[in-house]
């Protein structure tokens, strides 16, 4: 009964292509945001700190230091406001949720890239392009 219910919540709901992305990637998410009868989009950078769910209530949590105060956002995969998603850096990490990463700052913050060939490097861009 439950899977015929989210079949047809799946065909309703429009969907968006975004990249696949991790705990620990640096990515960009471009949101819409509605002010008055103004509608612009702003930009928040940082990194993934876990995703959690699945289906149309899945969601995801970026965080980023502003003025050096730490500041998290969540974001649902299926908001109608969210513009574009941009991977910045790949991280790479051992966790699934990086819950620590509140107690850090400056250095110790830092979440290494992950490193890749460059062969795959150029397969990505060309992806892209």
């Amino acid at each position: 009964m439950s899977s015929a219910i989210d079949f047809v919540h799946e065909q309703l709901t429009p969907k968006k292509v975004f990249p696949a992305f991790k705990a620990g990637d640096n990515i960009t998410v471009n949101y819409k945001i509605i002010e008055g009868n103004k509608e612009r989009i702003q930009s928040f950078k940082g990194d993934v700190i876990k995703k959690q769910g699945k289906g149309s209530t899945a969601t995801f949590t970026v965080r980023k230091i502003s003025d050096g105060i730490g500041v998290e956002r969540l974001f649902p995969y299926s908001s109608p406001n969210i513009d574009s998603i941009v991977l910045n850096k790949v991280g790479q990490v051992r966790r699934a949720k990086l819950f620590y990463q509140r107690e850090r700052f400056g250095k110790s913050a830092r979440i290494r890239e992950k490193r890749m060939s460059v062969a795959a490097e150029q397969a990505k861009k060309a992806a892209k392009a």
